[in-house]
C-alpha cells in the first residue's frame, strides 16, 4: 500500500512532531511517499534544495500513484488544500486528523465534503484508532 501523508510545510509547523509520529504509525500499513514532512528539519520555509515546479511534479507524481492520503488539517495549508483537491478528483480514500482547537473550527469546504472522511481527535491515542478504523474499513 502507497500512503501519500500531507501536513502543513509554509502554513506552519506547529503540528511537525504529531507529523512524524502518524508517519512512523502508518509504515505499520505501508510505504509512506511523502515522510519528509515529519522531518523536524523541514521549516516553514519548505524544502530549499528544490524548486517549486520540482516540489509540485515530486508531490503530484506521488499522489498519482499513491492509495490512500492522510491529511492531519489542524495547521490551516493551502497546499494540503490542493492536495485533497487533486486527491479527490483521482478518486483517492482520504482521511483528514483534525485537532480540535479553542476558537477554530475546520474549513468548511473539507468538513462538509462527503468524498472525505473526518476523525476529529483530542489525544494522538484517538489519531492512531481512526487511522486503525479507516485502513480496516478498506479491506
Amino acid at each position: 500500500m502507497k500512503i501519500y501523508f500531507a501536513g502543513s510545510i509554509r502554513g506552519g509547523r506547529k503540528h511537525q512532531a504529531i507529523y512524524q509520529q502518524l508517519i512512523a504509525y502508518l509504515s505499520k500499513y505501508g510505504k509512506v511517499l511523502s515522510e519528509h514532512i515529519g522531518s523536524k528539519n523541514l521549516t516553514q520555509f519548505g524544502e530549499k534544495s528544490f524548486s517549486d515546479k520540482r516540489i509540485y511534479n515530486r508531490d503530484m507524481s506521488w499522489l498519482k500513484v499513491s492509495d490512500v492520503v492522510i491529511a492531519e488539517v489542524s495547521t490551516p495549508s493551502l497546499g494540503v488544500g490542493y492536495e485533497i483537491a487533486k486527491a479527490e478528483n483521482m478518486n483517492k480514500k482520504i482521511l483528514c486528523l483534525y485537532r480540535k482547537q479553542p476558537r477554530k473550527r475546520l474549513s468548511a469546504m473539507i468538513n462538509g465534503n462527503p468524498n472525505v472522511k473526518i476523525a476529529e481527535y483530542k489525544t494522538f491515542k484517538d489519531a492512531l484508532r481512526y487511522i486503525d478504523i479507516f485502513f480496516k474499513e478498506l479491506k
